[in-house]
């Protein structure tokens, strides 16, 4: 019992040591402090009971800033009470399902508020979905509304769905409601809590397959408190979130804004320069962003670099695949050492983070698990391997997911949830992600992760992208086939790249090919759409064998 004490004393230690530097334990007047607690207790601590507290503490600073201009807190609130009670008189209540297909703007975030409001479930669609994608996924969870932005206006319209708004408009439009309309026209007065608070449904990548539903309650603050002991954001920081916020990684600042009362500043669409840009004009503190995004403003020519200016610019958050070559070496040596890269999935959200100091020390390795995070490497029979073997990566921390919607489940072994990877610890303490558990390849008996090839060839002065998959080898059983994209007049040959990898790698794991394209094919969080690069590699053998039998 006096170990449980103690623990527990400890861990309420580190909690407030974290908010406090985070600047989150603030001076509230009693009065004040015991509407945030009622307001907490009836509402949870999801977008309902987030902005609603943010409506009280501070109802006058600008919680948000798009293309269309600036909102403060209090008008989120007023926003998303007119709007859930638009939602209501059309039959939207708790338990429903509210759809939303919105890039990065004030309809995202009202319409989460509203759902929520309504202890209806948030299910976030991908902008870049095909259309057989969108229909099979509503199809499968059903929801009872879907609202989504006017350019999406095409693939809609073959879902049946029987209640849809438009969240962002480009063009005027007559006899179909908008958001803005149905704010406009409902009244803005507070609402009832409801007895059910609604869950957060994001979607898996679907790199490999449809996207899959991975639903999550409310996060309580240890979720919080786990990322802010590995990032050092600040309450009421400027964040430009980047990163799609339909997905795991920019949910997870929308979310922790609400406990920062952080400004989010948002762009439907990514540009590499507006990017710099909206950072300078913004003067953000902070920005969230996916790893290709930061290839991408380094491709910049230089002469566009230099033109911004980003002193404010103290935390870069990374996510949603791993940081390829020395991508973090490169971004750090021009824009400083802000660089946080966190290691997760959509299944268990964040599992480790490498700071600055670790990307300088080892600009491949994932981190360290943050406070409250346990990761283990198991073996195939779950047992715990030794430091420097690789196996599976499971991981233990406060915002696991509860399964798909619709069945099934990611492996649990005591408490502890596989994230799908194949990694080890290293002796420094820092934990390594080798590739996919479902990406390795035997090549003449030896084990082969395209993880490994791609960051030998992203290092490569002439190689922008790259991306490999398991081809099948006569010689070898399977050897890799690597697709790259060329920088600009770089001249490099296919010869050059495997006489690169030669040179650094052994020689079972040198492409058995190496196919030159413009660009990568990936979805909206920046992962490689691997299917579409196997589906390359099969047209291009039956053109291959058609060509043999046509000789």
């Amino acid at each position: 019992m006096p170990s449980k004490i103690s623990a527990g004393v400890s861990s309420a230690g580190t909690s407030l040591k974290v908010l406090g530097r985070a600047g989150i334990i603030r001076p509230y007047s009693p009065l004040v402090l015991g509407r945030l607690l009622k307001t907490l207790r009836a509402w949870g601590t999801g977008p309902a009971g987030g902005f609603t507290s943010l409506a009280l503490r501070a109802p006058d600073q600008v919680g948000l800033i798009d293309e269309r201009g600036s909102l403060t807190f209090g008008e989120l609130h007023s926003r998303s009470n007119s709007l859930a009670r638009a939602l209501r008189e059309r039959g939207v209540g708790e338990g429903d399902g509210v759809a939303i297909m919105c890039r990065n703007h004030r309809g995202f975030i009202d319409a989460s508020i509203a759902a929520a409001k309504l202890g209806a479930d948030a299910l976030y669609l991908n902008t870049a979905f095909a259309g057989p994608q969108l229909v099979e996924v509503l199809e499968r969870d059903k929801p009872s509304v879907l609202i989504y932005d006017q350019e999406f206006t095409g693939l809609v319209a073959k879902a049946d769905v029987d209640l849809t708004i438009i969240g962002w408009c480009d063009d005027p439009v007559d006899g179909v409601d908008t958001l803005d309309a149905l704010i406009e026209t409902h009244d803005d007065a507070d609402h009832t809590p409801p007895e059910r608070h609604g869950r957060t449904i994001i979607l898996t990548s679907g790199t490999t397959g449809t996207p899959k539903g991975a639903p999550r309650n409310e996060a309580g603050i240890d979720a919080a408190v786990s990322l802010l002991s590995g990032i050092p954001l600040k309450y009421g920081w400027r964040t430009h979130v980047a990163a799609p916020l339909f997905h795991t990684w920019g949910f997870a600042h929308f979310a922790l804004g609400m406990l920062l009362g952080s400004t989010l500043v948002l762009r439907r669409k990514f540009d590499p320069e507006t990017f710099l840009a909206t950072i300078e004009d913004e003067r953000c503190d902070s920005a969230v962003v996916i790893p290709v995004m930061l290839q991408r403003v380094l491709a910049l020519p230089e002469e566009i670099q230099r033109r911004y200016d980003v002193p404010t610019l103290q935390v870069v958050a990374s996510s949603g695949s791993a940081l390829p070559g020395d991508l973090a070496t490169t971004w750090m040596d021009r824009f400083g050492d802000n660089l946080y890269s966190i290691y997760g999935s959509t299944e268990v959200a964040y599992a480790a983070i490498a700071g600055p100091r670790d990307l300088r020390a080892a600009p491949s390795t994932a981190g360290k698990p943050p406070y409250a995070t346990v990761v283990k490497i198991l073996d195939d029979q779950g047992s715990e391997v030794p430091d420097g073997t690789s196996g599976r990566i499971f991981v233990g921390n406060g915002l696991l997911f509860e399964g798909y919607v619709g069945g099934g489940h990611k492996e649990v072994i005591d408490g502890l949830m596989s994230s799908g990877d194949v990694g080890r610890f290293a002796e420094d303490g820092r934990l390594y992600v080798e590739g996919r558990d479902d990406e390795m390849i035997v090549s003449g008996g030896e084990n082969v992760f395209p993880k490994e090839v791609e960051d030998c060839l992203a290092r490569h002065d002439g190689v922008t992208e790259v991306a490999a998959i398991g081809v099948d080898d006569d010689e070898y059983g399977k050897r890799l086939r690597a697709f790259v994209v060329l920088a600009e007049a770089s001249g490099v040959t296919e010869d050059d790249l495997k006489g690169w990898v030669k040179e650094n790698l052994a020689r079972y794991k040198v492409p058995r090919e190496i196919v030159f394209l413009e660009e990568l094919p990936r979805n909206a969080t920046g992962k490689v759409l691997k299917r579409e690069l196997v589906q390359h590699s099969e047209e291009s053998k039956d053109q291959a064998d058609t060509g043999d039998r046509d000789a």
